[in-house]
């Protein structure tokens, strides 16, 4: 139960609905809709033990689960409707009683945000965009919008002042705080008078904030004279490759990618940003002959940090950004005609000796992750066995 959602609308319910739902069920649904729209999320249906809520529950998350405000947590009483401040909104359903009952039903959908002033936190830069006829109608000027660095200009077109602004460059600082790491820039809209001013400066405070899983971008204007607050999320742009042997020269380009069995398989995880203070490293690597179902028949070549699979191995990288390892193919392939990698990596500060990707192999069944560390799941594949060959030895 539980996972990402992304499509615009749809229905989430709890398991074996309209059944009775499992003892011990943790199910987390990521909701998350396109930029500068919100979720509304509307119960229709709430069956579950009353009272305390300390055993059978939902909670709503305006946000991501482990770093965002409670909205609201429940288990019985009238049909509660709850929106988003972002494109972004966790639901978490838990049970552990000793009873069960039929659960819960919910529908969620987008609405426009509506707003003046969008933002977006793309790899390597945040997108700004200022409507021109908004800032006519509060009496300002589109000549007058600067950034701390005045060196960075916008681009001004008919309808919008658009910014482009760098994660390491333009006056953008970076500040680590207990899970996000945040990237901050001020727009300065200036008053148009001279010798009198009539109405204050605006600063528009821009940050990206990376989290657990994915962006958040907050934005917000200060000096009491425009009140804007928006939030959006995306997610981490990371992929994995195959290579033809331990040099990492030349990728893998075919899809499948015929293989003989206990052959060598090279694979590099690349993370694009361009904060160079990041590290990215390998977490957990687990394959299956379902590139949707990762659970029912799965084989972990590495877990936690910690080597499954005799084969794995890790090589060393010439960017914090790499991530290399191997591993060889196995009998699994010998039953299954394809077969797809789920890998889940670790990104976190570089030189923070506290997070997992320096401590390495973990035996933690709950992660404890460190003040700036954060997971991105790739899938990749498929591998099959070339038609005709015998099992051969390593290649």
């Amino acid at each position: 139960c539980g996972g990402s959602v992304s499509d615009p609308s749809g229905l989430l319910q709890s398991p074996n609905y309209p059944g009775n739902y499992p003892n011990n069920a943790d199910c987390v649904w990521e909701i998350q809709v396109k930029n500068n729209y919100r979720v509304t999320l509307t119960f229709r249906d709430i069956a579950m033990p009353s009272g305390t809520c300390q055993h059978d529950y939902i909670e709503v998350y305006d946000g991501p689960l482990h770093s965002s405000s409670l909205l609201g947590r429940f288990c019985s009483g009238s049909f509660p409707t709850y929106v988003s401040s972002s494109n972004m909104m966790s639901v978490r359903f838990h049970s552990n009683s000793r009873y069960s009952f039929r659960g819960f039903q919910a529908r969620y959908s987008s609405i426009p945000a509506r707003h003046n002033t969008t933002i977006q936190c793309l790899p390597d830069y945040m997108h700004v965009v200022v409507s021109r006829n908004y800032l006519r109608s509060q009496g300002y000027s589109a000549q007058r919008v600067t950034l701390n660095d005045s060196r960075c200009r916008p681009t001004v077109t008919s309808q919008e002042v658009v910014f482009n602004i760098p994660y390491n460059g333009c006056g953008t600082t970076q500040e680590e705080n207990s899970d996000t790491i945040n990237y901050s820039n001020t727009i300065r809209v200036a008053s148009s008078g001279y010798v009198i001013k009539r109405k204050k400066n605006i600063n528009l405070h821009i940050s990206c904030k990376m989290l657990r899983k994915s962006w958040q971008q907050v934005m917000y204007a200060a000096e009491d004279t425009v009140d804007v607050s928006e939030s959006q999320f995306g997610r981490y742009d990371m992929n994995i490759t195959f290579y033809d042997s331990p040099a990492f020269l030349r990728q893998v380009r075919g899809s499948p990618y015929y293989i003989d069995l206990n052959q060598n398989l090279y694979l590099q995880a690349c993370l694009r940003s361009s904060d160079p203070n990041l590290k990215v490293v390998v977490d957990t690597c687990v394959a299956s002959p379902d590139p949707h179902d990762f659970n029912t028949l799965a084989y972990y070549l590495v877990r936690n940090g910690c080597p499954r699979d005799s084969s794995y191995s890790t090589y060393f990288s010439p960017s914090s950004h790499f991530a290399r390892f191997k591993f060889n193919a196995f009998e699994f392939m010998s039953r299954h005609p394809s077969v797809y990698l789920k890998c889940q990596m670790l990104v976190c500060r570089l030189g923070d000796y506290s997070s997992h990707c320096y401590r390495g192999c973990s035996s933690r069944a709950k992660r404890d992750t460190s003040s700036a560390e954060e997971e991105v799941d790739v899938v990749v594949g498929p591998l099959q066995l070339r038609q005709g060959d015998a099992p051969s030895g390593s290649s």
